[in-house]
């Protein structure tokens, strides 16, 4: 067990009340007050139309493929630099991920590589608000326009994230998110897909209920899957959104504590552009030396300090190595980035007790 570890989930609102109210009244499943509420807050929350919730952040994404008829034979260009579950997701599907590098100064992927992997066989871009930074959706919208592509965002990291003045999630055809117990907001494990398309939003329903059909008892009339979130989730979900904007804003704060006292390191906070809004899911920062972060991360460690590398470029990994691909930016990315300790309860003494230990480390190399 670490004194410090990387997240823990803020659950200091009504959670336990409306878990127990679940238990006492046996709403227990993927039915009940609590999803409905749930669903129709997370709306009112990010400014879309329609929501839905599901059992994970991996399952919101495949589903919102499924539905918008991405198969075999369709490529989906992503972000090689993102959590593997982006990509595997495509790969359930059939189609193809084509992957893009990265801006060395947002780490989110690269419109111009983008414009540089379309090939007829495009269907669909998914952009990925990694760490909580917003993608540049204008860029990014203004391509699919242009050839006719759908655009998904995989707002996993990015609850609470906005990209000039709109949350992010808003600019897709369909986008999702993840309430994994180490993200933002939590529902332990869970997920939300969300479009402002009514008609994409019933083929979302009909999917994840294992393809029910509306007005037919136990008649299906397609292939669906069993996505649907359960009441207690929903219910813990509810909870996490009426302390969204307490939890986003000391998570903010943390951010900018951090990024004071590691002034002079050799080392880059992730932080946020003019454009963007930053909801700094988890702090994240790049090494300048990046051979050295294995090394920090070690001696942290030994302080009970728990950091994360960030994500490896998934083109490296063996299932999608399928040629040699160079991608300099998410490379050099993948290997310098690690993660902080970010969970909201957090105080300013424990940011500056690691940030110290970061800085020992250091003054160590000189010695």
């Amino acid at each position: 067990m670490y004194k410090y570890p990387v997240y823990q989930p803020y659950l200091t609102g009504k959670e336990k009340e409306y878990v127990n109210d679940c238990i006492d009244t046996t709403w227990i499943s993927s039915k009940g007050k609590y999803l409905a509420q749930f669903e129709n807050q997370f709306s009112q929350f990010t400014g879309v139309k329609y929501s839905t919730a599901v059992s994970n952040g991996t399952v919101a994404i495949h589903l919102a493929l499924v539905a918008l008829g991405i198969g075999p034979d369709d490529e989906v260009i992503v972000p090689t630099y993102t959590y593997i579950a982006s990509v595997n997701a495509i790969a359930y599907t059939g189609a193809k991920p084509v992957f893009v590098d990265s801006l060395k100064s947002t780490w989110q992927m690269d419109p111009e590589d983008v414009v540089r992997k379309v090939t007829p066989k495009t269907k669909a871009i998914m952009a990925v608000h990694l760490y909580g930074y917003p993608c540049d959706m204008d860029k990014l919208q203004a391509i699919c326009k242009e050839r006719g592509l759908l655009l998904i965002e995989d707002c996993a990291e990015a609850f609470g994230s906005y990209y000039k003045g709109k949350h992010v999630g808003t600019f897709g055809d369909v986008s999702t998110f993840s309430f994994f117990g180490n993200k933002t907001i939590t529902t332990g494990e869970g997920g939300m897909v969300v479009t402002n398309d009514q008609t994409l939003y019933d083929r979302l329903v009909h999917f994840k209920g294992q393809g029910l059909a509306k007005n037919r008892q136990y008649w299906h009339d397609v292939i669906g899957y069993n996505y649907r979130m359960t009441n207690i989730c929903a219910a813990i979900g509810l909870a996490q959104l009426e302390s969204a904007k307490q939890i986003i804003e000391k998570k903010r704060v943390i951010a900018e504590t951090y990024r004071s006292n590691l002034e002079g390191v050799p080392l880059k906070v992730l932080w946020q552009d003019a454009d963007t809004v930053n909801s700094f899911w988890m702090v994240t920062v790049g090494l300048e030396d990046s051979s050295l972060r294995d090394g920090l991360r070690d001696f942290l460690d030994k302080n009970q300090i728990e950091t994360r590398p960030t994500f490896y470029p998934v083109h490296t990994m063996p299932m999608y190595f399928k040629k040699l691909e160079k991608h300099p930016v998410a490379e050099q990315l993948g290997w310098a980035g690690m993660n902080l300790p970010s969970y909201p309860a957090l105080t300013t003494a424990d940011i500056q007790f690691i940030c110290s230990k970061v800085k020992d480390f250091y003054a160590g190399l000189k010695k």
